[in-house]
């Protein structure tokens, strides 16, 4: 596990170094590179296809990088292993999927697992004010988690990742199936959230409006 000694920069949260990537013979991005400090909320700007949902795979090393090197707080993926990684770069998919249960259920169960040891744990007051914030009954954590409707997906989903405080989080899409009020919530809630602690986010959205309110700088990809 790396040293959190005074010499690491905190500011700085996460770094890419000369990134690539390809599919097949297309190049989608290279040469780029990528800083992350705290406070920051990145927007991706690029077309359709252009490897946005895949760039912020790779900062999750969900997809193994094809070429370039990363650091989080100063300490390169090996140091902090791939489960620690993750746990810290998370990654919120535009699809989300959900257990069998109730939401409560699938709130829980990730804590079972060993890179979350040593943090708070589960919380009902934390999860049900979030849900506060977003227009949501405490009733919502009895649902049947199966026959959730896409939007209240997208809020389990929004849910189950933040109670574990990631420092960087990656938002793939985070509110494409939801009403504009509960986009707006959602908005509200992780602006708080990422002002809470030193973290930062790195959006994609195809609302061109929600990249304006959100971001507070922007990223075009290009090959």
């Amino acid at each position: 596990m790396p040293s959190h000694s005074a010499a690491i920069d905190r500011s700085l949260l996460l770094s890419g170094k000369d990134l690539e990537r390809r599919l097949g013979d297309r190049l989608l991005w290279s040469q780029l590179d990528l800083e992350l400090a705290a406070g920051d909320r990145l927007g991706l700007v690029a077309p359709s296809g252009a490897g946005k949902t895949l760039l912020l795979r790779t900062l999750a090393l969900l997809d193994p990088p094809q070429a370039g090197r990363f650091n989080l707080l100063g300490s390169p993926p090996a140091g902090w292993g791939l489960p620690r990684w993750r746990a810290m770069v998370s990654y919120l998919a535009q699809r989300p999927v959900a257990a069998g249960g109730t939401v409560e259920t699938n709130l829980r169960a990730p804590w079972r697992f060993r890179e979350h040891r040593g943090q708070v744990g589960w919380s009902h007051e934390r999860i049900t004010s979030w849900l506060e914030a977003l227009g949501r009954d405490p009733s919502f954590l009895r649902y049947d988690a199966e026959r959730l409707s896409g939007g209240e997906l997208q809020l389990l989903a929004l849910l189950r990742v933040l109670q574990f405080d990631p420092t960087v989080l990656l938002l793939d899409e985070p509110t494409a199936s939801l009403d504009g009020a509960t986009t707006a919530a959602v908005e509200a809630l992780l602006i708080a959230w990422l002002a809470a602690e030193p973290r930062a986010a790195v959006l994609i959205s195809h609302d061109g409006d929600q990249i304006e309110r959100f971001a507070t700088r922007t990223l075009e990809l290009q090959p």
